[in-house]
């Protein structure tokens, strides 16, 4: 039997101009960018990470801004908002401070409690729900995300059977469920499937579940594996591991390691304020930056 799935390791999305990405998550939303680097598998493109302010695993949200690329279209098979966990009483703060950046905000009760939505400089759609106390009015991290499934019976299975999530609310419109750790995410899975998604700028790639450290994301892999899930390979991304399946409602998942983290190539007092290349694209640099657009962090 697996340990259940602790917590979200990080979440990535599609979106357009880098600069403007950069300006709207670190000046609005108060996140540190902690890492600039490329997609591995796409040098040209930037692929930046930001986190909480205390770059604690568990907060990351990382980005492919391809400033060229056609809009996306939400639907199943995508995670469909991104929820932010901000401090008990800092909902008026936050108010203040999207409509100090004209940010339009829509008041909910998306996840049973109140919660405001809004979207980035690029329709990525976004939410912030009050958590526990805190000294300021920073983002804590992720409460969860929205999961739209092709096949939702089928992604509730994936969700409690294989990761460990457990069940914490049922309406006839969603269910809610959390994750075993003490940090508690929230994953709101609607019942009834929306039209395929398609990736693009202002959709998600994928969420990454997180787990400790490699010898777990084996175990991992093999116990998907032998469950039929079709699960690659182990891919190096410099600042952990990742193994990738989608599973039956058509989500991108990814079993993340907890480790090395992010402060194997620059200190912490310097995080992200420099392009860091993996190994093997070093000796390309000057090729790589010629392509990349300018960034002001």
């Amino acid at each position: 039997m697996m340990q259940p799935i602790q917590q979200i390791h990080h979440i990535s999305a599609i979106v357009g101009d880098p600069q403007e990405n950069v300006d709207f998550y670190r000046e609005v939303l108060g996140l540190r960018l902690v890492k600039q680097t490329v997609n591995f598998d796409d040098p040209y493109t930037y692929h930046l990470y930001y986190s909480n302010l205390s770059i604690e695993n568990g907060t990351i949200i990382t980005f492919f801004p391809w400033a060229n690329a056609h809009p996306g279209r939400v639907g199943s098979g995508q995670v469909g908002t991104i929820t932010f966990r901000i401090p008990k009483g800092s909902s008026d703060y936050w108010k203040q401070q999207l409509a100090h950046h004209q940010v339009t905000v829509h008041e909910s009760h998306l996840f049973g409690q109140p919660t405001l939505e809004l979207q980035d400089p690029h329709e990525l759609s976004l939410a912030l729900v009050e958590g526990e106390a805190a000294e300021t009015n920073a983002i804590l991290g992720f409460h969860g995300a929205v999961l739209l499934s092709a096949k939702p019976e089928e992604t509730f299975k994936t969700l409690t059977h294989d990761l460990g999530l457990q069940v914490v609310a049922e309406t006839e419109s969603n269910r809610r469920l959390v994750t075993a750790g003490p940090v508690k995410h929230e994953i709101l899975l609607p019942t009834e499937p929306l039209r395929p998604g398609r990736w693009g700028v202002g959709t998600v790639h994928h969420i990454a579940w997180s787990v400790p450290n490699e010898e777990s994301q084996i175990n991992w892999q093999d116990d998907l594996y032998t469950k039929g899930y079709g699960v690659t390979e182990i891919k190096d991304r410099n600042y952990f591991k990742a193994v990738y399946f989608k599973e039956p409602g058509t989500i991108l998942f990814e079993i993340a390691t907890e480790s090395p983290g992010f402060l194997i190539d620059e200190p912490l007092e310097t995080l992200g304020t420099a392009l860091k290349l993996p190994p093997h694209f070093e000796e390309r640099r000057g090729e790589i930056t010629a392509h990349l657009p300018k960034l002001t962090v």
